[in-house]
């Protein structure tokens, strides 16, 4: 049967009546109005309010109960917004009226505004910025220099509190450091292998003028990207670059030339004075022997001198004429030759011994014998010869 049928007893049976069979077994929802009465019993009786019956339903006291509420609510999202957490990475500045109070690292913290303020800064992260200027030379000439800056914040109280904007300051100082140095490089410097010098010229000068800033940041790497001339010139440095190439390239060729001859010269050059040295050696030797031998005649000389004479000659008329076939004298006091066909002679004897070249060998006995008919007809033909001449005369 249904709780509004007639006969039946409605009141007992509605599910938002408020009827006496309201117990355990009441499934209707709560009197919100009862809910809240009993919540600002509670907080009026924590702030000292005295708890009502009835008659706390009334206006004035829910406008009482109100004022605890809000109170207790603004008084949580102050201290909700009050509290802060900071990051491994970062770093906060907190002021007091104005004035540095602390700086805090990582953690949950807490700070009261108005009258506390703070700053937070990621101080690990590196920043960049890039620069690009013309600047002139030592030499007087105009180059484009572009490079970038690597940066982070080291110490976050004078970041925040020494200078009104880091960050122009760190711009304005590059740009001088960076003029001071190009300004005092040659323009051939600058644009070939003098970068890594000005890199590092550049960092230390402007390290130096951030820290007399105290600007709290620190230059971790300044890397000059390029360097040229002016658009306007570009073509004609172009060509001073392949002249100054080719110069290279030819030098090089040069160099290595040079190390390919030096080496076959001084070999060249060891190779001939050892050859001279030897060659000393030989004619030194020789002449010692020489003259030890004249010496050794000297002495056979001094006591025969007759027959060492008579050898001595007789040697080397061999020695003379054993590298001869043919022999033609001339007879003093005549006008006819003598013409001694050795090889004739020596071919007579065919059993004579032969050297290496195939001609015969005489023996001692031999040339002795030949030596002694050569004189016998010297001597006939010159006895001859001057008869002859006193008979024309």
């Amino acid at each position: 049967m249904a709780w509004n049928e007639p006969g039946g007893n409605g009141n007992d049976k509605d599910p938002w009546g408020n009827g006496g069979n309201r117990g355990n077994n009441n499934q209707g929802p709560p009197d919100l109005d009862e809910a809240f009465r009993k919540l600002n019993e509670k907080i009026g009786s924590l702030f000292g309010g005295k708890g009502g019956g009835q008659g706390g339903r009334s206006s004035g006291s829910a406008a009482g109960g109100i004022f605890p509420i809000a109170f207790v609510l603004l008084a949580v999202l102050y201290f909700w917004s009050a509290a802060f957490t900071v990051d491994e990475k970062e770093q906060v500045v907190v002021l007091r009226f104005g004035e540095y109070k602390e700086t805090v690292g990582p953690g949950l913290h807490f700070y009261f505004p108005p009258i506390d303020s703070k700053f937070q800064e990621n101080v690990t992260e590196l920043r960049t910025y890039n620069v690009r200027q013309k600047m002139l030379t030592e030499d007087e000439n105009i180059v484009e220099v572009s490079l970038s800056v690597q940066y982070n914040v080291s110490n976050l109280k004078n970041y925040v509190l020494e200078i009104a904007d880091p960050i122009s300051t760190l711009e304005q100082a590059t740009q001088s450091a960076l003029r001071h140095v190009v300004g005092t490089s040659k323009m051939h410097s600058v644009l070939t292998e003098g970068r890594s010098i000005i890199s590092a010229e550049v960092a230390e000068r402007l390290q130096a003028y951030v820290n007399d800033y105290k600007s709290g940041l620190y230059i971790s790497k300044i890397n000059v990207e390029s360097t040229q001339p002016p658009r306007e010139v570009q073509a004609a440095f172009d060509d001073v670059i392949r002249a100054r190439e080719d110069r290279e390239r030819v030098q090089n060729k040069a160099i290595a030339y040079r190390n390919a001859i030096l080496p076959q010269a001084k070999g060249k050059s060891k190779r001939i004075t050892e050859e001279a040295q030897a060659y000393k050696a030989e004619i030194t030797a020789k002449a010692n022997g020489e003259t030890s031998r004249f010496k050794q005649v000297l002495v056979e000389y001094k006591k025969a001198p007759e027959i060492t004479r008579s050898r001595m000659y007789i040697e080397t008329i061999q020695d003379v004429l054993g590298e001869t076939n043919k022999v033609i004298v001339d007879v003093e006091g005549g006008n006819n030759l003598m013409y001694l066909p050795l090889d004739k002679l020596m071919g007579a004897n065919p059993t004579a011994p032969t050297s290496l070249t195939g001609q015969p060998v005489l023996t001692q006995q031999e040339m002795d014998a030949i030596a002694d008919k050569v004189a016998g007809q010297l001597r006939k033909r010159t006895s001859s010869n001057r008869t002859g001449g006193r008979v024309a005369r």
